[in-house]
């Protein structure tokens, strides 16, 4: 909220929060705004230009369907939705409402990111062979309470458990520690897939992936997110940096794990990072920094010329495109087919299960017992 309202042209008109001490410091913010427990009575009561989306990843899916349903552009934080069918469903409505969209990946509005997807697609390195993301996040290495604390004064459990399915209230859930959790998250995959793999998806215009195998992890806990993973996924093309309809590795690491061809003070230095393999050299880079590999073979390299503008802000981006009704960079038509690539890391480790996935109907042929963690389930009195 902080960032859209910064934009000159933006005032908070109505304020949710399910915990009334978050509201409460909001309120102070921007006095002038309604405040609200539950998003739906919100939605019905005020007449909103635009609904900002910013809740665990559970609620993300039925707060931004009901915006999206009133014809509001969302702002909606990443990853799009907890499961893969929520996200379908949402990018769906999103492009037959034809409101402007923007996710939460913010790193997208900066110059290293454009510098780049540029030289990729002016090809540096040559063909794009393989690509390699990881970061250094960490979620699970928890086990589920037993205990069952009082419910705090200050916050709303019903509100805040949302469409998930009824659990006793605990402070390892809420507020800050549910990325840990399933039932509420996606762990370090969700929370960081959509930043780092932002980059291959817009440098190499990929769409979603043919496969996707869970290729090292912990034993799953069918409670906790993993705190440490490792998964390949196969593109069937990609639309810059080499030949079209030639299949393209991308594995995903966290929680430590690394490519082995990172070596040296780059092993050490990138905690997290994005490497891309090519024919004629590599391209190692995270938010802010870029290194052509190996350094010798590039000492004399002169950059192509820019072709990426400066990005207004990534908040402001959306704000604009409402006001002028234009487009913003990471809308649900890109973001949701980044989303789901990444949600789809989380279905196949959990199924255990090398998916085959088939983009056109939603569905892993191959193996069934995916299903159950691409679908989503709501509890009674919620619907998307």
């Amino acid at each position: 909220l902080q960032g859209v309202a910064q934009s000159p042209e933006a005032e908070a008109a109505a304020l949710c929060d399910v915990d009334a001490r978050f509201l409460a410091a909001a309120a102070k913010k921007h006095p002038r705004a309604a405040r609200y427990r539950d998003f739906r009575k919100m939605l019905e009561k005020e007449k909103l230009d635009a609904l900002v989306v910013a809740t665990p990843d559970h609620t993300h899916a039925a707060a931004t369907a009901a915006g999206l349903r009133l014809g509001l552009p969302v702002y909606c934080e990443k990853p799009l939705t907890r499961t893969v069918s929520e996200c379908r469903i949402v990018r769906r409505l999103a492009a037959e409402k034809g409101a402007p969209t923007q996710l939460g990946t913010q790193i997208h509005a900066g110059e290293n990111y454009r510098r780049v997807v540029e030289w990729i697609r002016a090809g540096v390195i040559g063909e794009v062979r393989e690509v390699h993301v990881w970061s250094s996040a960490s979620y699970g290495k928890i086990k589920l309470p037993k205990d069952r604390p009082p419910v705090p004064g200050w916050l709303d459990w019903d509100l805040w458990l949302g469409p998930a399915p009824y659990r006793p209230y605990h402070p390892e859930y809420a507020p800050a520690a549910w990325r840990n959790w399933w039932a509420f998250g996606s762990g370090a995959l969700g929370d960081f897939g959509c930043h780092f793999m932002d980059l291959p998806h817009w440098a190499l215009g990929l769409g979603l992936p043919a496969e996707v195998d869970p290729v090292d992890g912990p034993p799953v806990d069918p409670e906790a997110t993993p705190p440490w993973l490792v998964v390949r996924y196969t593109y069937p093309g990609r639309a810059y940096g080499g030949p079209r309809n030639k299949p393209l590795p991308l594995t995903w690491y966290h929680g430590g794990r690394k490519p082995d061809l990172l070596q040296g003070e780059y092993r050490q230095y990138f905690r997290s990072g994005v490497l891309f393999v090519g024919a004629t050299g590599s391209l190692l880079a995270d938010y802010t920094r870029r290194v052509l590999l190996p350094e010798k073979r590039f000492k004399d390299f002169t950059p192509p010329p820019k072709s990426i503008p400066p990005s207004v802000g990534h908040h402001r981006e959306w704000v604009k495109a409402i006001l002028e009704k234009g487009a913003t960079t990471c809308d649900f038509s890109y973001s949701g087919v980044l989303s789901e690539a990444v949600l789809l890391g989380n279905a196949a480790y959990r199924a255990q299960c090398k998916l085959r996935w088939d983009g056109r109907r939603g569905v892993a042929p191959n193996c069934p017992e995916a299903a159950r963690y691409i679908q989503h389930h709501y509890r009674a009195g919620w619907s998307l």
